[in-house]
This record gives C-alpha cells, structure tokens and sequence, in this order.
C-alpha cells in the first residue's frame, strides 16, 4: 500500500496510542508460562503481537484474543508442549530472541523462523549465553535464523553484557527461570527493564543491584492482571510532529514512562522542546502518564553513551526533529541501529535524502544539518515502521505531497498510525 501524506499547518488535539509492543509481548509469554489466567487490556494487536499469540498457540497454550483484550491460560514453567510445526516469529525480533530463553529449556525440540529480515538479524547474541547455559541451538544460517533447538537442562551462569540489549538480556533471563543455580547478568549499561518488572509481578526472584541483575530460580509464577500502558516509542512519532510542525498543540494520554525508555524525552528537552510530563500514575509496577508538547523552536544536541539504549527505537524519528533545529546534531553509540527492521542509519539518511535533507552517516550514527528544508517527494519504507512513520513526520513539514510506498508495514506496531495521524 502505498500512502500519500500531505504538509500540515498545525496539528491539534488529544489521541491515544496503541499498547506497549514490549510490554505486550512479554505479558503473553509470561501469562503462558505462569499458573492460571492473565488477563490483559490495552493489549498491542500489531503483527508482531499477535506472532507472539500464534507461537504460544503453537506450544499448546489457549489464548483468548478480544481486540485489545487477551485472557492468557496459563499452564505454568512446565506447560508447554511440543509444536507440530515451525513457530512462525514473522518480523518479530523480540518473539525470536525471548522465546529462545524459554524453549531451551523444555523437553521437547522446536524450530523457528521468521520473514527475510529475521533471517537477517544477528542470533548469536542470545546463542552463546544461552549455550554457557547448556542450550543446545543450531543455526543452519551462520548465527540467523532459522535456528532448531534442543530442549536441554540448563544450569546458571554469570555473563557480562557485550551490548546494552533488552532482548539478550531477557532472553537470559527466561532461561534462568528453568536454570539451576542463581544466574548473574553484568549490564555495563542499563537497557529498558520491563522482563524484569514484570516477572517478578508474577512471582519471579530478580534484583538489581547496580547493573549487577541476579535471578534465582522459583517453583513457580503466578498469573496477573495486566494493563498495558501507551507504547512510548509510537508516542515520539507524536511528540516530534507537534515539536516541529508550526502552531500544534497534542496531548498523547496514558503513555508508559519507565525511566529506561524516556531518552527520547530527555533528548527533546535538551533541545529545547516542550515536552510536559502530566497526570503521573502507575500500573502494574510501571510508570504511566500523558505528554503534552507544543511547538517549539529546537537547538541541536548531541547524543551519545548511556541514552542511547533509553531510545534507540526512537531515532529515526529524532533525526527527522533534528533537521528542524538551529545547529548540527550528532548521534554516536548508535551500532545497535544497523541490525534493526533495516539498518536505520542508511534507510534514514537514504529515505530522508529523497525529501532533499542531506543526513550524514557515521559508523555508529549520524550527523545531522539543522534548518534544513524538507521538500516532497516519494520515499521507500523498506518494511520498517519506524522508517515508515518517521517519512510521515518529515512530510509534515515538506512543501507539498509525499507518498510513501509500501506504506502499510506501520501495523507491524500501530496498525491505525495514519488515521491517528490524520485526526490532528
């Protein structure tokens, strides 16, 4: 599908954004491998999402899909059984990775696949600590999918983080569940925490004590009522459109804050953007609240070290921001963005550069020319949301029509992002 998306003068109003792709994800996987039933409102119904649903069907776990209602009949740490078939991961780099930490531990062998860009994406990030741990996972792809593992008995282990990585680290983590002994994970950097919040709303034995995460195994987790907050990395599409398209005003309400997803804010402030954090509460052990922003005249900044993993997904869109403000922005400690959807690094500075703006590439980021003039033109996607959608906040303030081909790959994690769009 191909999307045209026209220049806007303002942007005004109040919306709501759809569930929190990491959260849901983990409240399936964790309601599936607890005691009893997990229900879950607010629930993301993006392709990834519902991969997670369909590989958990696959391993015997009934799950009740009611729009953004999910009720989780959960079988406990010995639950699942054996698939008949592949599990399909589709586009879902978190269903692969996480999924992985469980499955090596079963009694039962299983494969996993994905779509060309799984197949694309680095495996042996969660391979070698889940080995030390006595997987047994075949990759027939070099360290890509598809990968076949054999159920074995794990054993725990202590690991230091090469990367900041929410994905390898939960994955670990999953595994440890299952693992005998008490499993020490070194996380040199802090990345988004929501597996460790939420598996010990379950029943889970995690603790933090300055990067040092330690968890020891239980019996048993226990099912939980989940609401999922606002996804935060939709929200920055928000966010960078009422930044920088002129006279917009948008309150995007009940938006997770969890202080290991929030760099986008903090980088929007420091620039000089208003972003209001308002109507603070928490659910479920998580942060929540609405953000207000209005338009603002922005001042380049740099962004590098610590938050980076606080919003690495949100990149690409604070590059389309960064072209709006007075000065160069330079992006570094940026590597993780080559091995996302696509490399974000060339999609961004290639799709961007059809519009007219010139981004430069760095190894690990980019450079980044304010005030420049975004003009109209048709962009490619390259199935990547986030390129998707971050083209979308940039032709807001192009100078006439852009159509952006391939358009619909947006469902993958805010399946209504255009009418949402075009409701302000």
């Amino acid at each position: 599908m191909d999307k045209i998306i026209s220049a806007k003068k303002a942007l005004r109003g109040r919306i709501r954004i759809p569930g929190d792709k990491s959260i849901s994800h983990r409240a399936v996987m964790f309601g599936s491998i607890a005691k009893g039933d997990t229900n879950i409102t607010g629930f993301l119904t993006g392709n990834d999402c519902m991969s997670t649903i369909s590989c958990f069907k696959k391993l015997g776990i009934d799950i009740e899909v009611n729009g953004e209602n999910v009720t989780v009949h959960g079988k406990g740490l010995r639950g699942l059984a054996a698939p008949r078939d592949m599990l399909d991961v589709g586009n879902s780099g978190t269903t692969i990775r996480l999924i992985s930490g469980i499955l090596a531990a079963q009694d039962f062998d299983c494969v996993l696949n994905g779509d060309a860009s799984i197949q694309k994406r680095p495996m042996k990030r969660i391979i070698t600590p889940l080995s030390l741990m006595g997987a047994d996972i075949e990759s027939t792809n070099n360290g890509y999918a598809p990968l076949t593992i054999h159920g074995r008995r794990l054993k725990a282990i202590e690991y230091t983080m090469p990367v900041a990585s929410a994905q390898v680290k939960s994955s670990i983590l999953l595994a440890s569940l299952f693992a005998e002994g008490t499993t020490v994970i070194n996380e040199p950097v802090a990345s988004r925490n929501h597996t460790e919040i939420m598996l010990n709303y379950f029943g889970a034995d995690i603790k933090n004590n300055n990067g040092v995460i330690t968890s020891a195994p239980v019996d048993e987790l226990y099912a939980k009522d989940i609401e999922v907050p606002g996804d935060i990395s939709s929200a920055a599409f928000f966010m960078a459109a009422g930044l920088i398209v002129p006279d917009s005003h948008i309150i995007i309400e009940n938006v997770g804050i969890n202080p290991t997803r929030t760099g986008i804010i903090d980088a929007f402030k420091a620039m000089g953007g208003y972003v209001n954090i308002i109507n603070k509460r928490s659910s479920g052990g998580e942060p929540v609240a609405d953000i207000e922003v209005k338009t603002s005249s922005l001042k380049a900044t740099t962004l590098e070290g610590d938050i980076i993993p606080r919003m690495i997904d949100e990149i690409p869109v604070f590059a389309v921001a960064a072209l709006c403000a007075e000065g160069t922005t330079v992006v570094k400690d940026a590597e993780e963005l080559k091995v996302k959807e696509s490399n974000r690094i060339a999609t961004m500075s290639e799709e961007l550069g059809k519009l007219g703006a010139v981004i430069e590439e760095t190894d690990d980021g980019m450079i980044i020319k304010g005030n420049q003039n975004i003009s109209a033109g048709t962009v490619y996607s390259h199935l990547d949301h986030r390129v998707a959608m971050s083209c979308a906040v940039a032709a807001l303030v192009g100078d006439g029509d852009t159509v952006i081909t391939d358009a619909d790959c947006v469902g993958i994690s805010f399946p209504d992002f255009y009418e949402k769009l075009e409701s302000l």
